[in-house]
């Protein structure tokens, strides 16, 4: 958390500086790209087992 985020608070009665703006949002766009890709890099596992279990399961029915 950047200094400037250290000095600002959400319940605090005044209004955030532009620059408190900016790195709010900066923050928030970055917990979202790291969200995103995490999320991204679950489904791709997801998928693939998915796919490892219809793969197994046809190998056992070809017999």
């Amino acid at each position: 958390m950047t200094e400037i985020l250290k000095q600002y608070r959400l319940t605090s009665p005044e209004e955030p500086t532009d620059e408190m703006l900016q790195a709010l949002m900066e923050d928030v766009a970055e917990a979202a790209r790291e969200s995103s890709a995490k999320a991204e890099a679950e489904k791709q596992r997801r998928l693939q087992t998915v796919a490892n279990e219809i793969e197994e399961w046809r190998s056992k029915i070809a017999v």
